[in-house]
């Protein structure tokens, strides 16, 4: 007999009077997707929130003006509501964050979201409730069916709304989460920013969840509160039961499910000598970071959000070398004005005081933002039309983020950075839009920086390869290893069926940024690397070995990264990228790495390896 719905629901939450096996269960791991950093053990609360499945009901034409009177009361009561919750974000996780409920008030206010649910309504002669969760559910799944991550963000997004709005129409129950008690893990399908924001810190611990992404809304806000967090599991909601113990790896992005005594210490050791390192590490916060033979390796940060450049600095960081601005579209409810580009570089430019800030100009397609807004979407947009292809065929958006970018570039130093360059056509387009816009800011009379610095990403094989022409025409080179690894060795880099085979330390890739950095050296041009790569301690030391003297990381990963780059010798890391050089695969080179890294700095690991 087959198991309805509602029962196997029911199971998947745990009962005290089903009796429990006397054999210990046994400890389950999950992967997913590392949002957060952080590790946590406690106890598993299940929730699967869900647009309420509201039963159809015809009502009589007298009415339909009071659904749809009711309708419009709900939207306003939910807009009152993201008005508080904006408030208290704020507050808590710095405006920047906090748009993203912004983005919520804009849907609450969209006519292409509110008309169909009012005509349906009107049309079909049905409750305001199954209308607007039958709008609502419908462009969810459309999302879901598309199998991009971009659309998985706005169904977080539309979730939030409708739950929202079923609370005022019919009384929604109010979510599991409030049951929360302390050293609470949340295990969910999927969270919603509001659901994230209003965690009770005190109780919950961390989350997973099985849907989401690297650039959900739910993750940027993770992260803005700094609480442990992993995405993209897939199978907790199967598995997982209220009161189990659980280990929340934010650090690996693991989920262990009945965890044993023996792991459990384990992991206890490991949290304990990560606290005591970290405590270590604050001394070093206004130190250089130097090479025990005396050679500089600056260490800058990786920020998606403004109010993040505070972190950098707090962390020990001599400034930003890559301000992501794609995130401007991610949290806001429409497509930002110049003047929300210039706030937010203004804003930079304040907090920098004089450090260097490289403002990457918008890195849109694929996964992040733009399939949402094309009719008919890619296939295969990570080959498609993103980065600088998108931007040179948006030209007046393009543009109107230079005119901004280039107008705070009188307020302080920045250095204006391409991304996903494979041509030197592209380069050299880029380049006259920015003296374009100079042109139209002089002739307005508005400042900026004649000689701003222009560099380029090298994210793809072709820029690696023809380095030596880019080197003649862009200012200074960013080595972005995350599109690196995926184009070179032709890996998805979200994609967990071939995750294993995705890795920096492949000898072809290594052959390629022993090259750029060749050729940045024999031409004077300064080079970085500011993929998330440069913040692995082994990986770092490879990097400094091959040339790089300027890393820039995640603002967490500056405080270990400068004890590491301070225990070691250029020499060393020199003789170290040779013997690495040598080998023929991945795996040869990551257990050469972990073994001279953990030699040369052993208190900077907690002992697991570096699978």
């Amino acid at each position: 007999m087959k198991t309805s719905r509602r029962e196997a629901f029911a199971t998947s939450h745990y009962n005290p009077a089903v009796s429990t096996p006397t054999t210990p269960p046994t400890p389950q791991t999950i992967k997913g997707l590392p949002v957060s950093s952080g590790i946590v053990i406690g106890k598993v609360l299940v929730v699967d929130d869900d647009l309420r499945r509201v039963t159809r009901r015809v009502i009589p034409e007298s009415r339909v003006a009071t659904e749809r009177e009711r309708f419009e009361a709900a939207v306003a009561a939910s807009a009152g509501e993201i008005k508080v919750v904006h408030e208290q974000a704020a507050r808590d996780m710095g405006k920047e964050a906090a748009e993203i409920f912004r983005f919520h008030l804009g849907m609450l206010a969209d006519p292409s979201l509110l008309v169909p649910i009012k005509a349906m309504i009107e049309k079909e002669h049905v409750t305001a409730d199954y209308a607007a969760t039958h709008v609502l559910a419908n462009l969810a799944d459309r999302f879901r069916a598309t199998g991009n991550s971009v659309f998985a963000t706005k169904v977080n997004d539309i979730e939030d709304l409708g739950n929202r709005l079923m609370k005022h129409l019919v009384g929604a129950p109010s979510s599991r989460i409030s049951e929360a008690d302390e050293e609470t893990i949340i295990l969910a399908r999927d969270l919603t920013p509001s659901q994230t924001a209003s965690f009770d810190r005190s109780k919950i611990l961390g989350f997973a969840t099985d849907l989401g992404g690297m650039t959900s809304h739910t993750a940027i806000i993770a992260k803005a509160l700094e609480i442990p967090a992993v995405v993209g599991c897939k199978v907790l909601l199967r598995v997982a039961r209220d009161g189990m113990r659980v280990i929340l790896d934010g650090d690996k992005g693991a989920v262990i499910l009945n965890p044993d005594d023996a792991t459990i210490a384990e992991y206890r050791r490991y949290t304990e000598q990560r606290a005591l390192f970290r405590v270590s590490l604050a001394e070093l916060v206004d130190l250089p970071g130097v090479t025990t033979d005396g050679e500089a390796v600056h260490i800058l940060g990786n920020i998606e959000l403004p109010d993040e450049v505070a972190k950098v600095l707090q962390h020990g960081g001599e400034g930003v070398g890559l301000y992501r601005t794609e995130y401007l579209y991610l949290t806001g409810p429409r497509e930002p004005t110049e003047e929300d580009h210039y706030a937010a570089y203004k804003r930079c430019v304040e907090l920098c005081a004089g450090r260097e800030l490289t403002i990457r100009t918008v890195d849109l397609g694929a996964d992040k933002y733009t399939q949402a807004q094309e009719e008919i979407p890619e296939r295969n947009p990570f080959l498609g039309n993103r980065s600088i292809r998108y931007c040179l065929q948006h030209t007046p958006m393009f543009r109107r983020q230079l005119r901004a970018l280039l107008r705070a570039s009188a307020l302080g130093t920045i250095k204006m950075m391409f991304p996903l360059i494979s041509t030197i056509t592209e380069l050299r387009q880029a380049k006259f839009h920015v003296r374009e816009v100079m042109e139209d800011l002089a002739e307005e009379g508005l400042a900026f920086d004649k000689d701003i610095k222009m560099g380029m990403m090298v994210e793809v094989p072709s820029a690696a390869i023809q380095a030596e022409a880019f080197a003649r025409e862009t200012d200074f080179f960013s080595i972005g290893t995350n599109d690196l690894v995926q184009y070179t060795l032709a890996v998805d880099r979200i994609n967990e069926r071939v995750a294993h085979l995705y890795t920096p330390m492949h000898p072809a890739v290594l052959r390629l940024i022993r090259d750029v950095s060749r050729t940045a050296r024999r031409h004077k041009t300064p080079i970085s690397c500011c993929g998330e790569s440069a913040g692995d301690l082994e990986f770092a030391m490879i990097l400094i070995g091959l040339g790089l003297r300027t890393l820039s990381v995640s603002s967490s990963s500056i405080p270990p990264l400068k004890r590491f780059i301070r225990s070691v010798s250029v020499q060393q890391c020199e003789r170290v990228a040779r013997q690495a050089l040598a080998l023929d695969s991945g795996d040869q080179v990551a257990r050469l790495l972990r073994d001279r890294a953990r030699t040369f700095v052993p208190e900077a690991f907690d002992g697991r390896s570096a699978e």
